[in-house]
């Protein structure tokens, strides 16, 4: 009944139902009750299903846009976030298959767990039925959020990549500068290094963290983002 419900919530009835029952196993629950799959290879399928629509969204719907419009628009609607924002709005976190760690860690709300989850439907939709219900799917969710794209939250790391592609440099990456503290509480340091630009250091408990804040750091002293800057 549950599928049931899921298949409603997105608009399509599967010929194949195995293939919606695969989309919702994360691969934490695979180990533990010995499936002999997960959502993994169809969320690999659907991220290039996702990209391919968006793109041709994009490309139809922003005539005058240049290239560099285009991919910080592209980047914005196909990122984790959003994917998982989309999740949200299937419902799709009351039907993952976990583990029951994963589920006490809060699984059902992990924004890369509900992001694969998302991408794997996208794929199994596609096996399906073909790429016309696939990208039928993705207008329906994804439409509401094309004008909006600028609105969306995004992480400094994800607008950094697109500043540095909108002027042509090669994308950001990030170096371990140092760690210090005890292995509960660990203080990173990292490093953001671009081309032509002066390097900027950020820190956290974490290097996802740090990497963050360096690049925001970033972002601030380069005069792109303000001060006060909020993100997700």
């Amino acid at each position: 009944m549950g599928l049931t419900l899921l298949q409603e919530k997105i608009g399509y009835t599967f010929e194949d139902r195995a293939l919606l029952e695969k989309a919702v196993i994360h691969a934490s629950a695979r180990e533990k009750k010995r499936q002999s799959e997960d959502n993994e290879r169809l969320e690999f399928l659907g991220d290039r299903v996702l990209g391919l629509s968006i793109a041709e969204l994009l490309y139809a719907e922003f005539p005058l846009a240049p290239e560099g419009e285009l991919a910080r628009r592209f980047n914005r609607l196909v990122r984790k976030e959003t994917c998982a924002l989309v999740s949200n709005n299937m419902d799709l976190g009351n039907h993952l298959i976990l583990s029951q760690s994963e589920k006490t860690a809060g699984g059902t709300r992990n924004i890369n767990i509900l992001g694969d989850a998302c991408e794997a439907v996208l794929g199994a939709v596609f096996i399906d039925g073909g790429f016309v219900p696939a990208k039928e799917l993705i207008l329906r969710f994804w439409r509401p959020l094309l004008l909006n794209a600028d609105e969306i939250p995004i992480d400094p790391k994800t607008a950094l990549q697109e500043w540095a592609q909108g002027n042509h440099l090669k994308l950001p990456r990030y170096v371990e500068v140092s760690r210090s503290g005890p292995d509960h509480e660990p203080v990173f340091v990292m490093q953001v290094v671009v081309e032509r630009i002066a390097p900027q250091t950020g820190q956290g408990n974490s290097k996802r963290l740090a990497e963050r804040e360096a690049a925001a750091a970033l972002l601030i002293r380069e005069g792109v983002w303000k001060e006060n800057q909020v993100y997700d």
